[in-house]
């Protein structure tokens, strides 16, 4: 099968401990590619409506995206999806690493585990053999312990494995799933599911071929996109912290804004990585600062705070980059920190820094090191964990916790060391964990009082650190999208990086100059960027494709490696199309499960503006959420009241079938959701 997909999955019952192959009809993949269409297009169908979450009806699919394998760059993302027993609707999380290409080569496209085993497994699968394995030795370990015993049983250090820690194994509602010891598929708390499912790990050690219709097609916009990524790497060398740092000091105040364009990213990244802008962003505003009540300048200072989070400070103790599959840009790196006592650990990302850093006023990079790896290793979401510590300090400050619920620690802003034992608290439910495990909004309700105004969530999920009062767009997408809080979705920052209008013909160009306050005046272009940005990042993920290569600017050609990887000759619109067919199903699957975007992945008060901050780049801000939801609503095709896909939008979609089973023939019913 020469189209890059390998045309059928594996079925795993884990109550009955059945392993079952599935073939996958070719109109199937046509419609929603791999990845997370394929995901979607089986998941609204397999899991009932109504399920519980952590129950043995709920599916977990590990997927691999369909340029995966094909040679093409940046597609070596794998996804995790099933029902989010954090927000009750539509989950997936998405990691890089080496599981993507591995569950290819183990002859497919995707994983499904339903049911719950009686004890704990891991599924390993080796010379063409699936099997469940006990894991009742690996049950209690760490992400990084349990990857090291699995490979040394499986002897393959070729093997991809993904594994959850103590986190997921408690049900931990901001668990993860980890990759190469300690790359994170970390949001929407699938880790809880695969621990509820007692399903420790997947080892994945395979030899099948991946074929593609045109190889040398794939290899010549490869060579293409190359010439543009090696254009101007001579100013790496000039892209230091310090100058970094001024310009954050100018973007604060200056009134013109500067559009992100793919020729900054590649030199950030392949410069720094993510943490390039964890000065930056806390100058600028995009960083949420104390609990998003904060202004970066005057909370977290350059001077005292900001710059020891610095990146050259990080990467000073690099001990060798590394680069995800097929990936030519390397933004990961392992680094050494004798200080802290670390041989050998992960990078932070940008999130990380921010969440324990910024957000908490904790200006200790230290620390941060060693709560990085604790996460790594327990199974922790950072951006979960680091939201709910910031929530519980506003709680002490605010006298609703105190020292005695704390077991003494002293939660105050920027007591780096109190970080540590919560955390581990929260991994294993014990004493104030017990309230704080499950992310803020769990949190938030079990504690009552008023706490529940200054916990930071859309829909039950923690939000990230990218404020949506600097960038209206993530206020959209944070509150609307089938997995609510999430900055991997899209926002203006995105859609200039983007470049959608050197892909698709009619899409506008964003404005590579603008006066700052123009980002809150709503226009027709915007709603009709922020849809069309929505509907591609579904494409990008059924691709397998990362996030980073598709901000360079347009250059890399996604529907043209598709076309030359599959043979199908479609237009970059078609493509366009299945993103935004995948979306509906994602969407309509929350419909089904009872969950309504307008009225259960609002956003609160504080992350809209309300009341405005008094000092900073936003100043004075609150958004008209309503007016923005309402454009891209319409954009969307979808309901303005409810958030659901409508009628119409599903049938011109070729989803008569789902229109069908959620409105039957009384097309009134949809207008009574709300």
């Amino acid at each position: 099968m020469k189209k890059g997909y390998m045309g059928k999955i594996l079925m795993v019952d884990l109550t009955g401990g059945s392993i079952r192959e599935e073939s996958i009809p070719e109109n199937v993949y046509r419609y929603v590619m791999s990845g997370i269409g394929l995901a979607a297009w089986l998941l609204y169908r397999r899991i009932p409506a109504g399920v519980d979450p952590l129950g043995p009806e709920n599916i977990l699919a590990f997927m691999s995206g369909l340029l995966t394998g094909s040679g093409a760059w940046f597609t070596g993302r794998w996804m995790v999806a099933a029902k989010s027993p954090l927000t009750g609707g539509w989950g997936d999380a998405n990691c890089g690493g080496t599981l993507s290409p591995a569950i290819k080569r183990c002859g497919y496209d995707g994983i499904f585990f339903k049911g719950i085993s009686r004890k704990p497994v891991y599924l390993c699968i080796k010379d063409g053999k699936a099997e469940l394995r006990s894991a009742s030795h690996l049950w209690g370990l760490d992400a990084v312990e349990t990857e090291e015993k699995i490979a040394a049983e499986l002897k393959d250090k070729r093997a991809g494995i993904a594994v959850i820690g103590p986190a997921g194994e408690n049900k931990s509602l901001i668990a993860g799933i980890s990759n190469d010891r300690g790359r994170y598929a970390a949001r929407s708390g699938l880790g809880a599911v695969m621990g509820a499912k007692r399903l420790k790990a997947i080892a994945l050690s395979g030899n099948a071929k991946i074929e593609v219709n045109d190889p040398a097609a794939v290899k010549e916009l490869n060579k293409k996109f190359m010439k543009w990524l090696n254009a101007g790497a001579g100013l790496k060398k000039y892209f230091s912290a310090s100058a970094l740092n001024l310009m954050a000091r100018v973007l604060r105040i200056s009134p013109i804004g500067i559009a992100q364009n793919g020729d900054l990213v590649k030199l950030a990244m392949g410069r720094f990585g993510t943490i390039a802008t964890n000065v930056l962003s806390s100058e600028n505003g995009d960083s949420p600062v104390k609990n998003w009540k904060g202004v970066g300048f005057r909370d977290f200072p350059i001077a005292t705070h900001a710059n020891r989070l610095n990146p050259q400070r990080i990467v000073d103790h690099e001990v060798k980059k590394y680069h995800c599959y097929n990936c030519p840009l390397g933004c990961g790196s392992i680094l050494k920190i004798e200080k802290a006592g670390l041989e050998e650990t992960h990078k932070p990302e940008y999130e990380t820094c921010c969440a324990f850093g910024t957000l908490q006023l904790n200006n200790d990079l230290d620390a941060i090191y060693k709560i990085n790896d604790f996460c790594n290793r327990a199974g922790l979401d950072t951006i979960g964990a680091g939201n709910t510590v910031a929530f519980a300090m506003e709680c002490y400050e605010r006298g609703i916790i105190t020292k005695k619920d704390t077991g003494g620690l002293e939660l105050t802003w920027g007591n780096s060391e109190a970080v540590l034992p919560l955390l581990k608290m929260m991994v294993q439910r014990k004493e104030i964990g017990k309230l704080l495990a499950d992310g803020a909004k769990k949190a938030s309700e079990r504690i009552g009082k008023e706490s529940r105004e200054f916990a930071i969530h859309a829909g039950g999920q923690d939000l990230p650190m990218h404020d949506s009062r600097y960038d209206p767009g993530f206020a959209v997408s944070y509150a609307l999208e089938p997995t609510p809080g999430r900055h991997t979705n899209h926002g203006y920052q995105w859609l200039e990086m983007f470049a959608l209008h050197r892909i698709f013909k009619k899409m506008p160009s964003p404005p590579a100059l603008f006066m700052v306050g123009e980002k809150y005046r709503i226009t027709k272009n915007k709603s009709l960027l922020m849809a069309a940005g929505s509907s591609y990042m579904q494409f990008v993920n059924a691709a397998g494709a990362c996030l980073f290569g598709v901000q360079m600017g347009g250059h890399l050609d996604l529907p043209a490696y598709a076309n030359a990887v599959t043979g199908w000759e479609l237009a970059p619109e078609e493509y366009l199309t299945i993103g935004e067919r995948i979306q509906n199903i994602r969407q309509a699957f929350n419909l089904k499960h009872g969950i309504l975007p307008r009225r259960d992945f609002a956003l609160p008060e504080r992350a809209v503006g309300t009341p405005p901050l008094d000092a900073g780049p936003m100043k004075g801000i609150t958004l008209n959420v309503k007016v923005l939801a309402d454009g891209f609503l319409d954009e969307m095709g979808w309901d303005r009241e409810t958030g659901a896909p409508t009628v119409s939008k599903l049938e011109s979609l070729g989803l008569g079938d789902i229109a069908r089973e959620l409105f039957g023939d009384d097309l009134r019913k949809q207008k009574r959701l709300g």
